[in-house]
């Protein structure tokens, strides 16, 4: 064995080794491409010819020096430097509970969370008042959609949500129908967004609120929010939106949109993890039956000390998106455009999930023919991707967004999704895209299905018998 292991290294060329800086964080990263010497040989048997792809595309011989690549931008986002040299004074020297009102320690501390406040609210059109620091958006969910529920559940009873929701409200809306309540799930159309008469249908006199996410976290398309907000606003029904995929990314005014109630995540927006906001309307009023007791903070809808240093962050974070919310969008724009053409054009069967017009090009969520997707992440070691949400990641099953959308079970599971973010950079996509259409082409070349679909064969009229 260490005999064919010296034989292979002699066989490397130093030329083939690519070693660069690839990303901004400076972190280095080396990948060996093997090419083995082949004698010209008259004819070769297949399986000669098998085991020779077999060493070109081998993995295990591939060395990482250093961390991955990360394209995962939609299950969270590194912490902007800048979020972090506002945030440091508030780890050290000013540690005041911002709630004490009778020294200076809460006073410094309390300045900062208003002014964090008023940050936030200035990225989508709000008032300070109406924002309610939480722990992130998830929490931020389960206030807006059982606490409304629950204040008014005395006189209305339905709520309805669409069947791609992350899964917090998902579930937010099942503890509902435990206490009684009715919920719909809407469907959603095959390019992921929801038809607004199927919406308009199920609203009803019984209808208290409607959520629907404003990006989606796996495929990352847009739904038709301000039309949406209208629909509501004339039939006098509160609209909660998710929008931790959203905010920051793209513009959002609460006002214009006919939002009453949304969701903000830090860590999505390149601030800190474990804070977030709840955007509440105050006219007209929205009235909310607090999730946790306690003592009062927040209007009284979450109880409990805000983390100075982490709304500071917040409101940094928001700032930052705020102004440089336009260049930031052009160059993701560009960067997915980028890696978009490398794959289709090197690779035939990749469908991209979701509509390719009402999205958010940060997102990319495609489909291998014929490639099993947890295979790919595999064999990608030196690349952070997802093949869905980060959330639901520990499970076996498709996809639910993209069975929602009416996607085969083969091509769900053959998913991968592709985060690009505001530190994202060429070499990174070009590096992704070239290793991701080698492993694509390696892959088919094992699967036997892949070699019927080449010859011809409809694998949808072959009858598959069961043992």
């Amino acid at each position: 064995m260490l005999r064919i292991y010296d034989k292979l290294n002699k066989s490397l060329k130093p030329n083939k080794v690519f070693q660069g800086q690839l990303f901004s964080t400076g972190l280095r990263h080396s990948s060996i491409q093997q090419q083995q010497d082949i004698e010209p040989v008259e004819k070769k048997s297949p399986s000669e010819e098998f085991r020779q792809k077999r060493v070109r595309f081998n993995i295990k011989a591939e060395n990482i020096q250093g961390r991955p690549l990360y394209l995962d931008a939609q299950a969270t986002t590194p912490l902007d430097p800048r979020v972090l040299d506002a945030m440091l004074p508030y780890l050290t020297n000013f540690y005041g509970n911002p709630h004490s009102r009778t020294h200076a320690y809460g006073w410094e501390s309390e300045r900062a969370v208003e002014k964090a406040r008023e940050q936030v609210a200035l990225l989508i059109g709000a008032d300070p008042k109406e924002i309610i620091f939480t722990s992130g958006a998830t929490e931020s969910n389960n206030i807006a959609v059982k606490g409304v529920a629950r204040f008014y559940g005395t006189k209305k009873k339905h709520v309805i949500t669409t069947q791609t929701e992350h899964k917090c409200v998902l579930d937010s809306c099942r503890a509902l129908e435990n206490e009684g309540f009715r919920v719909t799930y809407l469907p959603v159309e095959p390019n992921g967004i929801i038809d607004m008469q199927k919406m308009e249908k199920a609203l009803t006199p019984d209808t208290t609120l409607v959520s629907v996410m404003t990006v989606n976290n796996e495929i990352g398309v847009k739904q038709p929010v301000a039309e949406i907000g209208k629909l509501c606003r004339s039939k006098k029904v509160f609209f909660h939106t998710d929008a931790a995929q959203a905010v920051g990314k793209i513009p959002i005014n609460v006002n214009d949109m006919n939002i009453d109630l949304m969701s903000i995540s830090g860590h999505k927006i390149y601030g800190p993890k474990g804070v977030g906001a709840l955007y509440v309307r105050r006219r007209p009023r929205v009235r909310l039956e607090p999730v946790q007791s306690g003592g009062g903070q927040e209007r009284g809808l979450r109880s409990g000390t805000v983390p100075a240093p982490l709304a500071v962050g917040l409101g940094s974070a928001a700032e930052l998106a705020q102004q440089e919310m336009e260049y930031d969008s052009k160059w993701i724009d560009f960067l997915s455009k980028r890696l978009l053409d490398r794959l289709t054009k090197a690779l035939p069967q990749v469908i991209r999930n979701g509509d390719p017009e009402q999205t958010y090009n940060g997102c990319l969520n495609l489909s291998f023919a014929y490639v099993e997707g947890e295979s790919l992440l595999m064999a990608l070691k030196d690349v952070a991707l997802s093949s869905g949400s980060a959330c639901t990641s520990a499970s076996l099953e498709p996809s639910y967004v993209l069975r929602a959308i009416g996607a085969d079970e083969d091509l769900a599971h053959s998913s991968i999704r592709f985060g690009i973010g505001r530190f994202t950079t060429i070499e990174e996509v070009d590096y992704t895209a070239d290793k991701c259409i080698k492993h694509v082409e390696r892959l088919r070349e094992m699967s036997p299905l892949w070699e019927m679909v080449q010859e011809g064969i409809d694998l949808k009229s072959i009858q598959w018998s069961q043992h």
